[in-house]
C-alpha cells in the first residue's frame, strides 16, 4: 500500500477539549495548530465557510505548519447557499486567490451544498464548475440523494471535480462505497461526520465506530492505488476526531503519534 497517497486529518483543530487527551496540557490556543501538525498532515478549515478570512490569517495558518502539510477548506457558504451557484465569478475568484496565500499549503477545496439544493439546480452547478480554476482541486459534497446519479458523475468527471464521500446521515454508506470504484478526479475526499450533531463532548470517544471504520478501511487501499485520498473526520463522528484518526491509520497500517509523546515530537515532516 501507497501511504503517501493518503492524507488524513481532523475538521478543524481549535478544539479547548482537546487539551489533555489530545493536546498537553497547558497548551495555548495560539499553538493548537503548530501542536496538531506533530501528528497529523491535513486539516480542515471550517471558518472559510463562513467568510473569506483575511491574509494576514491565512498566512498565519501557513506559518504554524511545516513543509507537506496541507490544509482544505470549504467554500464560502455565500456561494453555495446564498447566491446557490449563480453570480459569484467575483466571490469565487477572491476567495480562491486568498486561499492561495497557503502556497504549497494548499489542498482541496471543499464545495459544500446544503441539503435543499435538488437537481432542479443542476444548470446553476453546470454553469459554476466551469469557472474554477483549473490548477486548483475542489471536491464537491452532496446532501441530498437524488444527485447521486451518472449524469452527475460525468458532470463532475468533466470539470475534474471530486465527488465528497460523506459518511452521515444523507447518502445510504453503501452507496458511498460503491462510488469508490468510480472516482470523478486524481483525489478521493472522505468526510466521517457521524449521524447528528448531539455530542457535545470533544474529549473522549463515546459511539463505537468500529463498523463504520472497518467497512472504510477495506476499500480505502485499493482506492489509494489510484487516486490520493484526503479523509477528514468529524468531531462528531464518534466523540473525539484525534482518537477517531488514530483507530483510521491502524487499520490502514499508517504510522500514528502517541497523545503522550505529541508535545515532544517533530513534526510529521521534519
Amino acid at each position: 500500500m501507497n501511504a503517501a497517497r493518503f492524507r488524513l486529518g481532523a475538521q478543524g483543530w481549535n478544539y479547548p477539549a482537546w487539551v489533555g487527551p489530545f493536546f498537553p496540557d497547558g497548551t495555548r490556543g495560539a499553538d493548537f495548530l503548530r501542536v496538531y501538525a506533530r501528528a497529523f498532515d491535513t486539516v480542515e478549515i471550517d471558518a472559510t465557510f463562513y467568510a473569506i478570512p483575511p491574509a494576514s490569517t491565512v498566512r498565519g495558518w501557513a506559518s504554524r505548519v511545516t513543509a507537506g502539510f496541507l490544509f482544505t477548506s470549504k467554500l464560502p457558504q455565500e456561494i453555495t447557499h446564498e447566491r446557490r451557484f449563480v453570480a459569484c465569478a467575483d466571490t469565487l475568484a477572491a476567495f480562491t486567490d486568498r486561499m492561495r496565500e497557503l502556497g504549497p499549503h494548499l489542498g482541496p477545496i471543499l464545495i459544500q451544498c446544503g441539503p435543499d439544493f435538488l437537481p432542479a439546480e443542476r444548470d446553476a452547478l453546470a454553469a459554476f464548475l466551469p469557472l474554477l480554476p483549473r490548477d486548483l482541486r475542489f471536491a464537491i459534497e452532496f446532501r441530498h440523494r437524488q444527485w447521486i446519479s451518472r449524469e452527475t458523475l460525468d458532470l463532475l468527471s468533466t470539470h475534474r471535480v471530486a465527488l465528497a464521500l460523506s459518511d452521515g446521515k444523507w447518502i445510504p454508506r453503501a452507496w458511498l462505497l460503491r462510488l469508490t470504484e468510480t472516482p470523478t478526479a486524481d483525489f478521493t475526499y472522505l468526510r466521517l461526520m457521524g449521524p447528528d450533531r448531539t455530542l457535545t463532548d470533544y474529549s473522549r470517544i463515546q459511539v463505537d465506530r468500529t463498523v463504520e471504520l472497518d467497512a472504510w478501511a477495506a476499500v480505502l487501499p485499493a482506492l489509494a492505488e489510484r487516486v490520493t485520498v484526503f479523509g477528514l473526520v468529524n468531531n462528531h463522528f464518534a466523540g473525539h476526531a484525534p482518537a477517531s484518526l488514530r483507530m483510521l491509520q491502524q487499520r490502514l497500517g499508517l504510522p500514528t503519534v502517541d497523545p503522550r509523546t505529541i508535545g515532544d515530537q517533530p513534526s510529521l515532516f521534519g
